[in-house]
């Protein structure tokens, strides 16, 4: 029975890595509305990382990442868009601490939890690979020095 339900559980997360972007309208930092089901119709490889301006491991791997990020633009064409899960007060700092960082990266503000729920996404920083074909191909939740060098494999 174990090994059964163990199968279950193996074969429903198999179909929910492979599940399309779930449709939320979101908005940007700049108070544009964006469908996170369109994000992926472009025909290039996306990446959205959840973060919080108070997470320290998610500013060490958006800062790893910032590092390869035009490489991979170059390479693969791929897409970065960081969608910030503050909420209240909070969501007013997002701004200020990307353009401190300098990121070139697409900011959304996700701060009533939709598109985290509809992704489920526990805690940050969680990293999603969706595949030019509108696929999640990776899919990684922590982050630990030199694992943004996982991500590249999964962008071709």
């Amino acid at each position: 029975m174990k090994r059964f339900i163990s199968i279950i559980i193996g074969v429903l997360c198999a179909v929910w890595m492979q599940a399309a972007l779930p449709s939320v309208a979101l908005k940007d930092v700049d108070g544009k509305t964006v469908k996170t089901e369109s994000l992926a119709e472009q025909g290039k490889p996306v990446i959205i990382a959840f973060f919080a301006t108070w997470c320290k491991p998610c500013m060490r791997e958006l800062e790893a990442i910032n590092e390869l990020y035009a490489d991979w633009q170059e390479q693969t064409g791929v897409e970065m868009y960081i969608v910030s899960i503050d909420q209240g007060q909070d969501v007013k700092k997002v701004k200020p601490l990307v353009d401190g960082y300098g990121w070139d990266y697409h900011v959304l503000l996700d701060p009533n939890s939709e598109l985290k729920r509809a992704m489920n996404v526990q805690n940050v920083p969680h990293l999603f690979v969706i595949d030019s074909k509108g696929q999640t191909v990776y899919n990684h939740t922590g982050y630990t020095d030199g694992s943004e060098k996982e991500i590249k494999q999964f962008l071709k």
